[in-house]
């Protein structure tokens, strides 16, 4: 068992458990055994559910995934029972515990998941690097000197290293497609309205954020779409209903597409390292070969320096409502001291910003977003970079009170391939096609019409084909 769960991804574990080769307890056990051995050098799981993961092995639901054991990010939804920090140190000194599941935790129980632990996150998942205050940074496998991306880079770690299979995360300007990338992952952001944040919430910083998972396959990737997609009670909108399972899309004849890329960075937010540069010439040439045409073409920004503002006016002011929020939960007042310094500039800035400037933001990000989505109506997808450089070292994101905001301006220059997605609402994957000259991942970003999760898993199973990624693996696993 022991090769067979290292090598193995979610959906074939599932295999093992239908057919009575391994038991849930056994993929349990196996999942416990490698977090005990590699998370203390990793710092990926913050909060270890071993004893209760056991248990529920015992009578785990016969979902699509019964038995395979998960790890879910400390931010992006509650799991009743467990502790809740969000990378918060103040939450952390109160050791708060949530109280209930949110709707994405019910569906990965019903189809079978187990959840051995939970994972670290930036504070409030403000910075695309792993390494808060509140517990240290988390490495990444590939080299431990080096970020795994964030704001799920426990989950990437942990993933990466094969822990387990498969991660829960979360997306509100790359958090999924930041870390899959710096760890050499699968990282499928979903269409805005595609999976429920409630019952906590309607929206995430107003619609940026997603909820989802990283994976180390296509096939894995939308087998955990299906579980968790699909409207709950008192969501405010959902994403256009699929024709079929999205599992179905692994393998499904795209035809012959239109695609447009680019390598320069909306709005030149940043410079595009020539390694990055390479990663996308080269999922080109494979995407040519499958016999796709290629043009250098791409829509218009959806950010420039005006866009960016309105974002993070809109993010300042959720930051300040979840410090608020959080106050009023914990019956505590948070001050300054309670959460790291670029928390605290993010939420005092949203005092500048009135109500009427807030609307006046959201109706920005939104003509944005219109004035883009003519493009799609010739490109079936658009290729880039996922990210604007390779992994890179700790200690850049810190703000310091002569420049509080160098945390804010370092993020600037890492999402400004991912981030559009989250304004636009549209669905997009960070693929592991290509790795640098010193072996460190580096993502390429698929991108498609909102909506069209099924064209992008049709494409990135044709890449996955062309180029198997699977059997790469970190020094660290």
């Amino acid at each position: 068992m022991d090769a067979e769960y290292s090598e193995l991804d979610a959906t074939a574990l599932a295999e093992l458990v239908r057919s009575g080769a391994a038991s849930p307890e056994e993929l349990v056990d196996e999942a416990i055994a490698r977090i005990e051995k590699l998370n203390p050098q990793l710092n990926a799981v913050i909060h270890a559910r071993f004893d209760k993961a056991r248990t529920e092995a015992s009578s785990v639901p016969d979902g699509p995934f019964k038995g395979v054991p998960m790890v879910i990010k400390d931010l992006d939804g509650y799991s009743a029972g467990d502790p809740f920090h969000g990378g918060m140190k103040f939450l952390k000194e109160l050791g708060w515990t949530s109280d209930h599941d949110s709707y994405l935790f019910t569906k990965l129980r019903a189809a079978g998941f187990l959840f051995v632990g939970k994972t670290s996150c930036p504070e409030l998942g403000l910075i695309p690097s792993t390494e808060p205050e509140a517990y240290g940074p988390t490495r990444n496998p590939w080299n431990l000197e080096r970020s795994p991306g964030g704001s799920s880079g426990g989950t990437a770690a942990a993933v990466a290293s094969r822990m387990v299979p498969l991660g829960h995360g979360g997306d509100g300007g790359g958090s999924i497609r930041i870390p899959s990338s710096a760890c050499g992952l699968v990282g499928l952001k979903a269409s805005r309205g595609r999976i429920s944040l409630g019952p906590d919430k309607a929206e995430s910083w107003s619609g940026l954020v997603i909820y989802g998972g990283l994976t180390r396959t296509v096939r894995d990737a939308a087998g955990f779409l299906d579980v968790v997609s699909g409207p709950m009670p008192g969501d405010p909108y959902a994403a256009p209903t699929p024709a079929r399972p999205f599992l179905d899309e692994v393998g499904a004849d795209p035809g012959r597409l239109r695609i447009g890329w680019s390598t320069d960075a909306p709005g030149g937010l940043a410079q595009t390292d020539p390694q990055c540069v390479a990663s996308v010439e080269h999922a080109l040439s494979l995407l040519e070969s499958i016999g796709h045409t290629v043009e250098d073409a791409r829509p218009d920004d959806v950010a420039d320096d005006e866009v960016t503002q309105h974002a993070i006016n809109i993010i300042s002011a959720n930051i300040a409502r979840a410090l608020d929020d959080w106050s009023e939960k914990t019956g505590k007042r948070i001050g300054p001291d309670d959460v790291e310094l670029h928390t605290w500039t993010f939420a005092e800035f949203a005092k500048s910003v009135t109500a009427t400037q807030y609307l006046a933001s959201l109706e920005a990000l939104q003509n944005a977003t219109r004035a883009s989505a003519t493009w799609w109506s010739d490109y079936d997808i658009l290729v880039t970079p996922t990210l604007p450089e390779p992994p890179w070292t700790f200690g850049s994101f810190t703000s310091t009170p002569e420049n509080p905001l160098q945390g804010t301006m370092r993020s600037g220059q890492i999402v400004p391939f991912v981030a559009p997605l989250n304004i636009s609402g549209q669905p997009g994957v960070s693929l592991p096609l290509y790795w640098s000259d010193d072996e460190l991942p580096i993502g390429v970003q698929l991108v498609a019409a909102y909506g069209r999760e099924d064209l992008l898993i049709r494409v990135a199973s044709q890449l996955e084909e062309a180029q198997p990624w699977s059997d790469r693996r970190p020094p660290v696993s």
